[in-house]
């Protein structure tokens, strides 16, 4: 249990970065969502552009996981119509509860314990999939 502490301490950073920053408060996705404000779109490109240069930077210095094997993002199977409908439903998601699964938890951490129904449902909407998986085209 020790050695996840650094993770369970970067977790609470990288909460507090997210409320200092705005980006789990509502009326911010709501602007982002109505095309009103950059902030959003800011905070996600800069996220992005930090992950492709750690990114690279793990590939040229050959950093290591935890279990010790190389750092890769795993090439993933195209298909233009799984994204689009998985992006709209995420978004839906997103646009209705204000929040995405992680500063969903984040939340509680704030006092909105409203989400508290936003992550129940979230819960059971991973559970009706683990269900329908098989069923489902990939």
């Amino acid at each position: 249990m020790g050695k996840y502490i650094k993770f369970f301490l970067v977790g609470i950073f990288f909460g507090i970065v997210l409320v200092k920053s705005e980006a789990v408060s509502w009326y911010r996705i709501f602007e982002m969502f109505k095309f009103q404000s950059f902030h959003m779109y800011g905070i996600i490109g800069s996220a992005v552009v930090t992950g492709i240069v750690l990114l690279t930077l793990a590939r040229v210095l050959k950093l290591k996981t935890t279990e010790n094997s190389y750092i890769k993002v795993p090439l993933k199977e195209r298909g233009f119509k799984r994204y689009i409908i998985g992006g709209s439903i995420f978004g839906l998601g997103w646009a209705l509860a204000g929040a995405c699964p992680g500063p969903m938890y984040i939340l509680i951490g704030t006092g909105a314990l409203s989400i508290l129904i936003v992550i129940a449902a979230a819960l059971l909407g991973t559970f009706v999939y683990g269900l329908l998986r098989e069923k489902l085209p990939h």
